[in-house]
């Protein structure tokens, strides 16, 4: 594995900045106000000659209550499993009796510590370094992690502490199948990845709107590799307020972008609302293959599961290829066959299909049912090909498939989807008409055919006498 190096500090002294800047990345959400990181957020810092791990940390409050604390043990869990220590403190701040506190908790750790003294610009820098020189730490840096002022120096003052056998290893790139996760708040959706790491990972709380920031872990299980995305949930737009909680829903959509199979996390105990059908559409747009996961199913009694599959089936048939799963996050029960469904949606989802098969499959759909005459002219469709996997695009050329109805599109989408089993994924189709060789060129006509032209011209005209 990569080093580790671990950012810690009070809320709102720039961590999640200098994380951004560490990483060359914009992963971590920033906002002017405490309290915005709350889960542990890792990225790879390729700056120096070797890479190592970057953990932003939510900040230390002092306060083992609620969030507060379970954001505590996060922080906890991330000095736990780092190589160096970086305390990030405020210069226009100055010293608080909190930070004292930290650095005493990160000496207790017995892990090497730096000190960094962000957002220097526009203070005296040597006044504030002398502040925090009472810290008794050697390497205290001066930092403007918003104008990336000093990340190089940093950089190079960890790589000293960092250990130089552990570089052979991808750290955290994205490995495997990428999943997200994405639902209206408590849906469940941390509580599923805890439940498939075995570990809590990831804040869990009754409070709706707890995760923040789009979370990516690595997962393995029975023999194959995932990164989990962890999102937050979304309401309905009405009813957010919060610009943080704008930039969050900004984060869940590019997530859904950035992955391969998106879960849709719907509570059971609660009616199929807009907003999980509006979620479902926008991972149908983005072409991602799709799972619908229906959570809190235990404890509900026959009567209630009957009511709820009737009405998923109603509203979900646009999307009846997907495939619906239910469980328990809390209990575990159903995970083996979601993520038997995820896979299967990734399979079908990046599956190769070759011209042939795919030409053969389209002359036996147009041969069991043609296309509605166009101006009493049937649409002739002649081959097909791939276009793209993930979602599988099946190119298909012919004349006046301009004109073909919608209908007869999903006709063929089902076709295909029952030939290849695609299943859990949508599939495209991209008509493209055969250039018609003689557009744009005039009639013109040989000295044979204009002399048979004046002829039976004049033929006519002597019939007509």
């Amino acid at each position: 594995m990569l080093p580790v190096v671990a950012l810690v500090g009070r809320p709102n002294v720039g961590k999640s900045t200098l994380f951004n800047a560490l990483t060359r990345s914009r992963d971590a959400l920033v906002a002017d106000m405490p309290g915005v990181t709350r889960d542990r957020h890792y990225g790879v810092c390729r700056l120096g000659p070797r890479p190592f791990v970057v953990v932003d940390t939510g900040g230390l409050s002092g306060n083992d209550e609620g969030i507060e604390g379970l954001t505590a043990l996060q922080v906890r869990a991330a000095i736990a499993e780092a190589n160096l220590l970086v305390f990030v403190v405020d210069a226009r701040d100055g010293i608080l009796p909190l930070d004292a506190a930290i650095l005493n908790e990160l000496r207790r750790s017995g892990k090497p510590v730096m000190v960094v003294v962000n957002k220097t610009d526009g203070v005296d820098e040597t006044l504030a370094l002398g502040e925090f020189a009472s810290f008794g730490i050697a390497d205290t840096l001066p930092m403007s992690a918003a104008h990336n002022r000093g990340v190089d120096t940093l950089v190079a003052k960890a790589l000293p502490y960092l250990p130089d056998d552990r570089d052979d290893d991808p750290g955290l790139e994205d490995q495997g199948i990428r999943v997200a996760i994405v639902g209206r708040p408590n849906a469940g959706k941390s509580t599923l990845i805890n439940r498939l790491l075995g570990e809590d990972r990831l804040i869990v709380s009754d409070v709706a709107g707890t995760t923040r920031d789009p979370i990516r872990v690595s997962l393995e299980r029975d023999g194959r590799r995932y990164t989990l995305i962890d999102t937050a949930g979304v309401r309905r737009r009405a009813r957010v307020e919060e610009a943080v909680e704008k930039f969050s829903v900004i984060k869940t959509l590019q997530s859904i972008s950035a992955s391969q199979v998106t879960i849709v996390m719907i509570d059971a105990r609660e009616n199929l609302a807009d907003q999980d059908l509006t979620l479902i559409g926008h991972a149908i747009e983005e072409g991602r293959a799709l799972v619908i996961a229906v959570n809190k199913w235990d404890g509900m009694d026959s009567y209630q599961r009957e009511q709820t599959q009737k009405a998923l089936e109603r509203r979900l048939q646009f999307a009846e290829w997907a495939k619906t799963v239910f469980i328990s996050a809390l209990h575990g029960s159903g995970l083996r066959e979601l993520m038997k469904a995820v896979i299967r949606a990734h399979a079908a989802a990046t599956k190769e299909l070759t011209s042939s098969e795919l030409t053969r499959t389209l002359e036996k759909a147009y041969e069991a049912y043609q296309p509605p005459l166009v101006r009493g002219h049937a649409p002739k469709l002649r081959y097909a090909h791939p276009g793209g996997s993930n979602p599988p695009t099946i190119v298909i050329h012919g004349s006046r498939t301009k004109h073909i109805a919608p209908a007869y599109r999903r006709y063929l989408e089902g076709f295909f989807r029952k030939r290849f089993r695609l299943e859990g994924t949508p599939v495209r189709i991209d008509f493209r008409d055969g250039e018609n060789p003689f557009a744009g060129k005039k009639n013109v006509l040989t000295e044979g055919q204009q002399r048979r032209r004046q002829r039976m011209i004049r033929n006519a005209k002597r019939r007509e006498k």
